[in-house]
């Protein structure tokens, strides 16, 4: 580089004058700045004031755009876990700003006026929810199973589990390695698609802390498949004294069947009844609520998961507590039309192909072409893999319709569909009816950004 180029380099604070304003602070933009000066001065070649500008402000763009954001979901699937998992309702986004913003009795007894059990409400409420003794709130299901084995293999280490269950979740978590993360020794029974109790039986020794059974949540296996009924597999554990814990995972609390035509889960309550000493699941996925890890059951082990010094490091803070109090109210009330999740899975065809006609007339002005198709909306979230929800979509037969997505993607807000036979589709289930105002919006700017 000669010293002609790096008199080229313009200055920090030209570069940024020249940027205007932008939805980040002003500490955040120089450094970025910097960053990108520095990285053209170690190259070999500097371009014009025009390119550098350029460059900076795809930078801040892309910065801005990887901050935390409300974005339009048209995929059609209803607990997406990029996206968050469940949405929250409006009954829990006004118990959330009132704890917020105020000091709370979190720790404190109203009643005695001193300090006080931190969740004591949420955790009676949740026990009644899933027929439990007791229940208790960490925050998330991963944390919840690790709690329990950790209590449970203090003095005993092996932990039985079927070899078909040693699943993967989301973002390449798998079973195995929480197990191992835990400290519990692995005791793999049966093979990948055929387990029975006597596997189980067989597998029980002097060293053996508990069985343990995962929900396949987010698969499922069908043909030539065997595995012992829940219930005997209680039996052989009250036999041999030794707990048996269930991880369902999706924690769906109603009849999921009930709610739309779609498979049934396994309840916390239902699991608990076949003789299951423990559960837990999370609270945001078939639930519902915020992210936490709820684990309900027998009484003597939920206190004794609470007494373990590993809890406190697992607990939830106040904005979640609340947060799933509320939702936890919806459900005892009978409010479940409340909780957005489930009133997603309920809308009909005719609702939402009404939604769709309405946006499509206030596009008609537009160089876009836009069309009402159907589709296939999925619950997500690692839940009923085998359900799908017939859905209406708004169809979009751009000719560069991965162009079309990328500029929606980059607005305000962001929005993201898919594309199925060479058009751009949004699902229009998954899309809140009080969004349609901005999704239109985002439309027009993308047809016109073209």
């Amino acid at each position: 580089m000669t010293a002609r180029s790096l008199r080229d380099i313009p200055a920090v604070e030209k570069v940024v004058t020249e940027l205007g304003r932008c939805d980040l602070p002003r500490p955040v933009v120089v450094a970025l700045v910097r960053r990108e000066l520095s990285a053209m001065r170690a190259g070999k070649n500097v371009p014009d004031f025009a390119a550098v500008l350029a460059r900076v402000r795809a930078s801040v763009d892309d910065l801005r755009l990887s901050k935390i954001q409300p974005v339009i979901n048209g995929t059609g699937i209803i607990i997406h876990t990029n996206f968050g998992r469940a949405p929250l309702g409006p009954d829990v986004l006004e118990s959330l700003s009132a704890i917020a913003q105020n000091y709370s009795n979190l720790e404190y007894d109203l009643t005695g006026g001193e300090r006080g059990h931190r969740g004591s409400y949420l955790e009676q409420n949740l026990a009644l929810l899933c027929g439990a003794e007791a229940a208790t709130v960490v925050n998330n299901c991963a944390a919840a199973l690790v709690l329990t084995l950790r209590h449970f293999t203090t003095k005993k280490r092996e932990v039985i589990i079927s070899r078909g269950e040693l699943i993967q979740i989301g973002g390449g978590f798998r079973i195995p390695d929480i197990l191992e993360a835990s400290g519990a020794k692995l005791r793999e029974v049966g093979t990948t698609n055929k387990t029975t109790l006597d596997d189980y039986a067989r597998a029980v020794a002097a060293d053996t802390a508990m069985i343990l059974k995962v929900h396949r949540s987010n698969f499922f296996m069908g043909g030539f498949v065997e595995s012992p009924s829940t219930e005997s597999l209680a039996t052989l554990a009250r036999a041999k004294r030794i707990p048996l814990v269930q991880d369902l995972g999706s924690g769906a609390i109603i009849a999921t069947e009930k709610a739309t035509a779609i498979e049934h889960e396994p309840t916390p309550s239902e699991t608990l009844k076949r003789g299951v000493d423990l559960v837990c699941f999370s609270g945001d996925k078939l639930l519902g609520g915020p992210q936490a890890g709820i684990i309900a059951g027998k009484a003597r082990h939920v206190a004794a998961l609470k007494r373990e010094p590993f809890f406190r490091a697992l607990r939830c803070d106040k904005l979640i507590l609340a947060a799933l109090q509320t939702t936890v109210d919806l459900y005892l009330s009978g409010e479940t039309s409340a909780v957005p999740a489930l009133a997603m899975m309920q809308l009909s065809s005719d609702q939402l192909r009404e939604r769709a006609g309405k946006v499509i007339a206030r596009l008609q002005e537009l160089p876009l072409r836009a069309e009402i198709g159907e589709g296939k909306a999925q619950i997500g979230g690692g839940t009923l893999p085998r359900s799908t929800i017939p859905s209406v979509t708004l169809d979009f037969p751009a000719e560069e319709p991965a162009a079309f997505a990328a500029r929606l993607r980059r607005g305000t807000p962001p929005v993201i569909g898919y594309i199925a036979a060479g058009k751009f589709k949004l699902d229009l289930r998954t899309i809140f009816s009080r969004q349609d105002d901005e999704l239109v919006t985002a439309l027009r700017f993308a047809a016109q950004s073209s």
